[in-house]
């Protein structure tokens, strides 16, 4: 039988998950689609581009109004100084700027660091480029990034460090102690830091995010990934961007005139021109920020217990009171006998654990967050055991 070129792929709980729930016609709180209306503006700004003939291949480092009006935005919110021409490219959404990225730096035998739980895609394209992905586990119940233990894991191999801040899929906000051990760690290496920070404009509870774009001596080794899917409900068009010092993106765009190549055009023009009427941020925060407290308000007195989240449209359910079983196979059950789809956690580990908690995305209207919470409310103690 002949194998694909990644030796840890496995089979993705989501597939399982979803196929059930559609089999069923279950509330779909599983999958990461707003089922929100994103500003008809841009929508007619797509429309418009479009009919003006902006239709064929764009620049592989992106369409220069769109870089232009991302790096003022940068720029302004973290008191920096990235070029437009230099030190930004635009990717076919945030996944395929992470992907590249790795491509571009890590090689045979090379060690990249990454902390769980975390998006599945990571490690496998670790590995499909030769590197080996060095697996830290945050701790519980806080998950708690163990700074000792990850000095320990860095080696003269370590390539590169991954991070996800604001953390997908538990909403983890990178602390100042944080920045500064993972500034001092990589202080005289040559390690590149990979950032993924997509959800840093949905930041709850008068929680301070502080982009690595505003630490110059992170800045200075750093690519950070971002995107303006979750804000206004475009995921689907598949528009991301990376932003970073020239000597890395330089770097990247030479990978990257390969794998991306081009991006969707009249979706950039439509963004660059969006942009420019300076979209209120704080607004569609707090309507993820309502969305959350109405969820939470709405599961009060169920039997499970929530896992504070303060980023991201994720929460994590914590079972442990109604279950032991794991967490894939009361995902199923949630989903089987009580109709709501969600994800197990395990779906963002590399290994198993016995952490009995499942993730739900509260990007959805309020009426179906609503009725799913109802159903969540009605399971039982020890509905298997």
């Amino acid at each position: 039988m002949v194998s694909s070129k990644i030796p840890t792929s496995k089979k993705n709980a989501f597939l399982t998950i979803l196929g059930i729930a559609e089999e069923l016609q279950a509330i779909d709180l599983a999958v990461p689609m707003t089922n929100l209306v994103c500003p008809e503006k841009l929508i007619d700004l797509v429309s418009k581009n479009m009919r003006l003939g902006n239709n064929d291949y764009s620049p592989a480092e992106g369409v220069e109004q769109l870089r232009e009006e991302i790096i003022n935005l940068v720029n302004k919110q973290n008191n920096s100084s990235f070029s437009p021409e230099t030190d930004i490219t635009i990717t076919a959404g945030p996944a395929q700027g992470m992907t590249t990225a790795i491509s571009t730096f890590v090689k045979d035998g090379d060690e990249v660091i990454i902390f769980e739980p975390i998006q599945e895609s990571y490690a496998p394209f670790i590995e499909l480029n030769g590197g080996r992905p060095i697996f830290v586990n945050l701790k519980m119940p806080d998950f708690r990034i163990d700074w000792e233990e990850v000095k320990k894991l860095v080696t003269s191999k370590t390539k590169m460090i991954i991070i996800n801040n604001p953390q997908n899929p538990i909403g983890r906000i990178f602390s100042e102690e944080d920045s500064d051990q993972l500034k001092r760690m990589t202080n005289g290496t040559k390690i590149v830091i990979l950032s993924n920070e997509v959800f840093d404009n949905l930041v709850f509870d008068n929680m301070k995010f502080h982009s690595l774009a505003s630490l110059p001596d992170l800045a200075a080794k750093s690519l950070i990934v971002s995107s303006f899917g979750p804000v206004f409900n475009i995921t689907g068009w598949g528009i991301g961007y990376i932003f970073g010092p020239e000597k890395l993106m330089s770097e990247f765009r030479k990978i990257q005139q390969f794998q991306g190549f081009s991006v969707n055009t009249p979706a950039q023009f439509a963004l660059a021109e969006f942009l420019q009427e300076e979209p209120d941020f704080k607004a569609i925060c707090e309507t993820y920020h309502k969305k959350r407290d109405l969820f939470i308000s709405c599961l009060k007195g169920s039997n499970f217990e929530l896992v504070p989240t303060r980023s991201t449209f994720y929460q994590m359910l914590d079972y442990s009171k109604i279950s032991d079983e794991s967490d894939v196979v009361f995902a199923v059950r949630l989903v089987r006998e009580f109709g709501v789809a969600t994800v197990p956690f395990s779906a963002f580990q590399h290994e198993k654990t016995k952490n009995q908690l499942i993730r739900i995305c509260f990007a959805k209207p309020d009426e179906v967050l609503e009725e799913a919470a109802k159903k969540l409310k009605s399971v039982p103690i020890n509905i298997k055991r």
